[in-house]
Formats: structure tokens, C-alpha cells, sequence
């Protein structure tokens, strides 16, 4: 999805389904934001690489939800997550990197239990440059 694409998306989501979806966030979500030592070839000598791991995830039982979910934040895989047998079927909602960076800023204005979490990948990419462009995050934040 290109940047023009999200800035329509961003313009046609109402208050009410960001305040919906981070309300759900809250209850079912998880932050993972944590740096990782990760070789990347398996041969002797080679360097290990620090490695930034940042996902947000949602998994649930409830297959509609989600799949209304990934169509408003525009972004996002949805897929099956294993469990055990006997258990009802679940799926889990996860987006990484630069788009748990865009859905992080939708959700910042709303969210209270996963703030912390969020607030630390908004963190991570607002300083960083790209193109000599620092990311203005006063674009996302909604005015209090």
C-alpha cells in the first residue's frame, strides 16, 4: 500500500471505529518491540547483526472481526494460529515494521493498557531519517 493510499484510508476512518479497534487492541492485542542478535549466514566467521524485531498482533476466535479490522487499517496479515485439539479455531491479525509503525500512530490517541508499547515503536521510527526527511509524527497525533 502506497504512502497516498494510507492518507485516504487514514481520512475516510471514522473517530469511532480507531477508538473500536484500539479498545480491542487493548483487550486482545500484544506489542512486541525488542532488538535481537541474529546471524545471518551460517558459515564460521560471519558477524552477528543486531536486528530490531516490531510486531503488533491481534488473535481471537472471532474471524469477521478481524477480517473488518485488516480492511479498515489497511495492512496487516491475517492467518491461522495453531492450537490445540479441542480448542475452538483462532486467528491472529499481525502487522511488523513500518506498518505496526502506521496503525501504532492510528491507535496512539485512543489507546490506555498497550500505550507504552505503542509510544516505543512511534519512538523507534520517528528518529529516523529517510531521504534527509525526519517522519513528523505531529501529522498522526490527533490534537488534543
Amino acid at each position: 500500500m502506497t504512502t497516498m493510499e494510507r492518507k485516504q484510508f487514514y481520512i475516510t476512518m471514522s473517530d469511532s471505529d480507531l477508538a473500536y479497534i484500539a479498545g480491542l487492541f487493548d483487550g486482545e492485542g500484544s506489542v512486541y518491540y525488542k532488538k535481537l542478535k541474529q546471524k545471518r549466514h551460517n558459515r564460521p566467521g560471519k558477524p552477528v547483526h543486531n536486528v530490531w524485531s516490531i510486531r503488533m498482533e491481534i488473535a481471537m476466535t472471532d474471524y469477521s472481526v478481524l477480517v473488518w479490522l485488516t480492511e479498515i487499517l489497511g495492512c496487516g496479515q491475517l492467518n491461522p494460529r495453531k492450537v490445540k485439539p479441542g480448542f475452538k479455531k483462532q486467528w491472529r491479525w499481525r502487522c511488523t515494521h513500518r506498518d505496526a509503525f502506521h496503525v501504532a500512530c492510528l491507535l496512539f490517541p485512543y489507546a490506555h493498557v498497550k500505550l507504552e508499547g505503542i509510544q516505543k515503536i512511534i519512538d523507534h521510527y520517528s528518529t529516523i531519517e529517510r531521504n534527509g526527511n525526519v517522519i513528523e509524527l505531529d501529522l498522526f497525533r490527533k490534537k488534543q
